[in-house]
């Protein structure tokens, strides 16, 4: 019977490198895919000693679960800044607090990302006023959705620009 491990070792993780290669450098490996987890997903990131994986972000859809695995850091949650080191869980529930994970030490932070998996979502980014939006997502991967937009929100009512027909 072929199909999805049931196993997967974080060492033996396929690693990407992720980030902007500035403040925002971090190593990735998708485990959910690969235990044929649809629902649920799982990724290791690794993020160098000064270094962030992403920016300051919430998911207004998403539940976010982060396990330290290795290292220490800190995290920021909306106005404060916490430590976290090896065995910490931090909790990132949707529309909670905004996030980011910072490795303020001397070695790699390595840490699991366990979130659901949702085929929409809103992220806001507080640093820099953007959102971002994407639907249609397969699997978890922002990448395969069939609809995605960043940028500034400009408010404007419901029927601005709509003249009911072509």
């Amino acid at each position: 019977m072929s199909g999805p491990q049931r196993i997967v070792n974080i060492a033996e993780l396929v690693m990407e490198d992720g980030g902007n290669g500035k403040a925002f450098q971090a190593r990735l490996g998708r485990a959910g895919p690969m235990l044929g987890l649809k629902k649920l997903g799982c990724s290791l990131t690794v993020v160098p000693p000064g270094k962030r994986a992403w920016p300051f972000h919430r998911h207004h859809v998403m539940d976010e679960l982060f396990y330290i695995v290795s290292g220490s850091g800190e995290v920021r949650l909306d106005d404060r800044t916490q430590p976290v080191r090896a065995g910490d869980l931090i909790a990132s529930p949707a529309g909670g607090e905004a996030h980011q994970i910072i490795n303020t030490g001397a070695s790699e932070l390595r840490y699991l990302a366990i979130s659901d998996i949702a085929t929409v979502d809103i992220i806001e980014y507080p640093d820099s006023k953007k959102v971002g939006m994407a639907a249609g997502v397969k699997d978890g991967d922002l990448k395969s959705a069939t609809y995605k937009a960043m940028g500034r929100v400009t408010s404007a009512d419901y029927f601005d620009g709509e003249t009911g027909g072509s």
